[in-house]
């Protein structure tokens, strides 16, 4: 199915960075076997996951004559999934089939697959809403994973390092998360910012490693709150190892985190990220105070989102910014940048929760909808309802409709109301303001990774 010439270089330097000989994986591409392929990297180390990490940003640096097979490749894995599905020719979409088997976001058969269709776009929207177009293809992280490769080399070193424990089980449950396919977006927005305000020492480094370690805690907790069994294509940590190891080791990356901080030598950065850690868990207490009522309001989610997601964009943004010292206006419009992509970024999770699936999003489809969480989609719908749609949402928030069929139908009344895509214009108006606040920093390949990083988290939904 899949030809000798289509494993090239990269392939070959991917092969040996996660421990299979060129020669089976060769054999295995060619058969297409990419379900195994993805498990043997998933048995990897922490430390090699890490390797293979960085391994994608030294793409970027490879000689010029390199330059564009390597954007191809970190591109690719920038892409939303169901965006290259819906982009790919339909006698094509069979080799997707290992990965949707193996749940993970296998890099050389996106690799393949774009030697197979050329450059990938977004599928076309639905609806009033349209999604970002540009003139080199889609929206992607590759530009801020490039402008970061070298730092985000530090960060891992600095996360590998103070995850680790005398008692192994700390490490091995803190890296099945840490090294399990994140985009590292929040420590990346925290070098970008950096280097747009033209920072040039070391302390980032460990700040934006407890940047995220506080992230990593925070979803350890989450999954135990919410009883998670999938998170970024994986078992969750809760499901492997139990609700109370899951709680306690995101208790010691919540310490780690505070040592990073102190070690920064910075009140007011202490002061910052001690504040975001406080206002997300007060988010979540929010979220779970509001869980299962209908009646909850459009304000009152978006202060739920505006603590448990955007306070940490927020804060990641703006101690670049303090480290720096910068004025006081110029952290204040790191600050408004990282909220408004948190917002919407958690807008367009909430949005594709519906109309996605669990390969592509990496976690159970429609988790919201059986856990009862009254997002901006639901409350929409219920206030533009008949009384025959609000009574099915009354009974599917409070637990008594959440079967399959269940949620194709309230997925049919989000589109109905058009709940989706006025949720999906919400998160592009949010992302405007993010990127409106950059306006007065100076052009440069920094402020473009960071506007090309709002165009991204809102592209996924396409």
């Amino acid at each position: 199915m899949m030809a000798d010439n289509f494993v090239d270089d990269e392939a070959q330097e991917f092969f040996g960075k996660v421990g299979i000989e060129i020669g089976v994986g060769r054999k295995l591409a060619q058969t297409g076997d990419l379900a195994f392929l993805a498990a043997r990297v998933g048995r990897r180390q922490v430390v090699g996951s890490l390797i293979f990490a960085d391994r994608l940003g030294d793409l970027e640096t490879l000689g010029e004559h390199e330059h564009e097979r390597s954007v191809d490749i970190v591109d690719a894995l920038a892409i939303p999934f169901q965006s290259l599905v819906h982009a790919c020719p339909p006698n094509l979409r069979a080799l997707f089939a290992p990965y949707r088997a193996a749940r993970k976001l296998f890099p050389l058969a996106i690799c393949i697959l774009r030697r197979h269709m050329g450059r990938v776009m977004t599928a076309p929207a639905s609806g009033n809403v349209h999604p970002i177009r540009r003139a080199h293809g889609a929206p992607s992280l590759a530009p801020m994973m490039a402008l970061v490769a070298q730092g985000m080399n530090h960060v891992n070193a600095v996360i590998l390092d103070r995850m680790q424990s005398r008692i192994p089980l700390i490490p091995e449950l803190a890296g099945h998360l840490i090294a399990g396919g994140g985009k590292r977006m929040r420590p990346m927005l925290t070098l970008a910012c950096a280097q747009l305000v033209g920072y040039a020492g070391s302390r980032h480094y460990k700040l934006a490693a407890a940047v995220e370690f506080i992230h990593t805690a925070t979803l350890l907790h989450d999954d135990v709150v919410d009883g998670s069994g999938l998170r970024r294509g994986r078992k969750t940590a809760n499901i492997i190892w139990g609700n109370s190891a899951s709680v306690l080791v995101g208790d010691f990356l919540f310490s780690r985190a505070f040592e990073l901080m102190v070690e920064a030598e910075s009140l007011k950065v202490l002061k910052i990220l001690s504040n975001a850690s406080a206002v997300i868990a007060e988010g979540e207490v929010n979220q779970l105070s509001a869980q299962r009522k209908i009646d909850t309001s459009e304000e009152q989610y978006l202060d739920i989102i505006g603590a448990k997601t955007a306070a940490l964009f927020a804060a990641a943004c703006r101690i670049s910014a303090v480290v720096a010292d910068r004025d006081e206006a110029e952290e204040k419009a790191l600050d408004v940048y990282g909220r408004n992509l948190g917002i919407a970024f958690q807008l367009i999770d909430d949005a594709i929760d519906y109309e996605s699936d669990g390969a592509t999003m990496g976690k159970d489809a429609g988790d919201d909808f059986r856990d009862g969480k009254v997002t901006l989609p639901v409350i929409l719908a219920y206030a533009r309802g008949v009384e025959e749609d609000r009574a099915f949402w009354k009974q599917a928030i409070a637990g008594n409709r959440v079967a399959d069929e269940d949620l194709a139908h309230a997925t049919q009344l989000l589109r109905k109301t058009g709940a989706i895509d006025d949720t999906l214009a919400r998160a592009r108006l949010y992302g405007q303001r993010a990127i409106d606040a950059l306006g007065q920093f100076d052009p440069g390949s920094a402020k473009a990774a960071l506007t090309e990083a709002v165009e991204f988290a809102i592209a996924r939904a396409y």
